[in-house]
C-alpha cells in the first residue's frame, strides 16, 4: 500500500512539475497564518465526519453493512498498520487529487476522479464511492479557502485513522 500511495505522490510531482509549478501544499493565496489555520480546520472537518459516520452506523444498516463489508475487506490491522495506511494515503491521495489535479481539472472533475478511485467490489461499497465524492469536493474547497493542502490532509487522515480503528474494533469486539 505503501507503494500505491507513494506512486501518487509521484504523479502528483509529476503533474506539478509538468505544469510548472512543482510546490503541491500552495494551492492559492492565503495569508501565513493558515499554514497552521488550515490544519486547525481540518482536523474539526475530519471530526465532524468521523461523528457523523459514527451515527450513520449506529442508525443504518446500509452504513452498519458497509462497516461489516470493510472490516472483512481489511482483515485484522495493527495500529502501527493503521497508523501507516492513514498517513500514506491522507498524503498520497491529497499531493494527486488536490495538490495535481485540482488546479489543472477543477473541484469537481478531482472529486469525480476521487470517487473513482474508491469504487467498490460490490454495489454495498457505493455509499463509499458517494462520500468519496462529497468528501474530494470538501476537500477540494477546503484546500481553496485555507491555500494550501494541510486542512485536506489533516481531515482526510483523521477520518481514515480513527475510522480503520473503529472498523478493526468492532471485529475484535465482535470476537469477544
Amino acid at each position: 500500500m505503501i507503494g500505491l500511495y507513494g506512486g501518487m505522490a509521484i504523479v502528483g510531482l509529476l503533474i506539478a512539475a509538468g505544469r510548472g509549478n512543482p510546490d503541491l501544499y500552495r494551492v492559492g493565496e492565503a495569508p501565513a497564518w493558515m499554514l497552521l489555520g488550515g490544519p486547525a480546520l481540518g482536523v474539526v472537518v475530519g471530526l465532524v465526519v468521523v461523528g457523523l459516520t459514527r451515527l450513520a452506523t449506529r442508525h443504518f444498516a446500509w452504513a452498519r453493512e458497509l462497516n461489516a463489508s470493510f472490516r472483512d475487506l481489511l482483515g485484522p490491522l495493527t495500529g502501527r498498520e493503521i497508523l501507516i495506511l492513514a498517513l500514506a494515503s491522507s498524503i498520497g491521495e491529497e499531493l494527486l487529487f488536490r495538490g495535481a489535479l485540482m488546479p489543472w481539472i477543477g473541484v469537481w472533475w478531482q472529486a469525480a476522479a476521487f470517487a473513482a478511485l474508491h469504487v467498490g467490489p460490490k454495489k454495498r461499497f457505493l455509499p463509499w464511492t458517494v462520500s468519496a465524492f462529497v468528501l474530494g469536493a470538501a476537500f477540494g474547497e477546503l484546500a481553496v479557502q485555507t491555500g494550501n493542502l494541510g486542512g485536506a490532509i489533516a481531515a482526510h487522515f483523521l477520518i481514515n485513522f480513527l475510522n480503520l480503528r473503529y472498523i478493526v474494533g468492532t471485529s475484535r469486539r465482535s470476537a469477544d
